[in-house]
């Protein structure tokens, strides 16, 4: 993690645009500012490789919510669920990999497996510097990369997960694309909910708290709903919305 004053001296250096792509959900741009990598879509900045706290702890939070009882029941702890090799992730999408890379840094996860719908992403962690975060967990045998669009992939899919890690946007009031907006639509978080097995966990990064999202989640069938504040450098703390299928 860098330090505030080491922050604040990387920013007073002008980026370098190493890739810049067109596709179907407009441009993408891999910018290398001092020592960290900045990932821009459509304009607007995404993520960059300076902390990564969030981004990890939402991997964290949802494992360690599968290994205790929703924090609104009042019962025994239960085990994670019974999944061969450990219980499933699916992460959207993949960034600049420090989900993934905590993910697959934990041997009690069982598959890994991310979404991610730029194919540009992919190659800068395949072939590019991004792959300096995330080559262990690409060769790691439980990580597979699903390049699609994470909204119409759990509305189309048959799979389900133990737990759903999605950080696609800046949280769900401010969407990189307006499509993504229909994940945290009542329809997008019933797909979500399908997704998951009883007692799956959904964990939503966000750069900032919603109480509204809250209530959609309850309102959408979810138990345990809750936010975990994680401190950044500078203002207001990082979010993650947890929330649980009912078993």
């Amino acid at each position: 993690m860098l330090s505030p004053q080491a922050v604040a001296d990387t920013d007073a250096q002008a980026p370098v645009t190493l890739d810049r792509r067109d596709g179907p959900y407009g441009e993408v741009v891999l910018r290398q500012r001092g020592g960290r990598y900045e990932i821009i879509a459509n304009g607007c900045f995404l993520m960059d490789t300076s902390d990564g706290r969030s981004e990890r702890l939402l991997v964290d939070a949802a494992f360690q919510a599968l290994n205790r009882e929703e924090p609104d029941r009042a019962a025994p702890d239960r085990e994670a669920p019974d999944r061969p090799g450990g219980p499933c992730v699916l992460i959207g999408g993949l960034g600049v990999g420090f989900s993934l890379a905590r993910a697959a840094s934990n041997p009690g996860w069982g598959r890994i497996a991310v979404v991610e719908r730029e194919q540009a992403i992919i190659d800068w962690h395949r072939e590019g510097p991004l792959g300096a975060i995330s080559r262990e967990a690409l060769r790691d045998a439980r990580t597979v990369i699903l390049h699609t669009d994470l909204v119409g992939y759990v509305r189309t899919t048959s799979e389900t997960y133990d737990a759903l890690c999605l950080d696609i946007d800046n949280g769900p009031d401010w969407t990189v694309t307006e499509d993504n907006g229909g994940l945290y639509s009542p329809a997008g978080l019933a797909a979500c909910q399908a997704r998951l097995s009883p007692g799956g966990v959904l964990a939503i990064w966000s750069a900032q708290p919603s109480g509204s999202f809250e209530e959609s989640l309850r309102n959408a069938g979810f138990s345990g709903v809750r936010t975990k504040e994680v401190q950044v450098a500078r203002g207001v703390p990082d979010v993650i919305h947890l929330a649980h299928r009912p078993a």
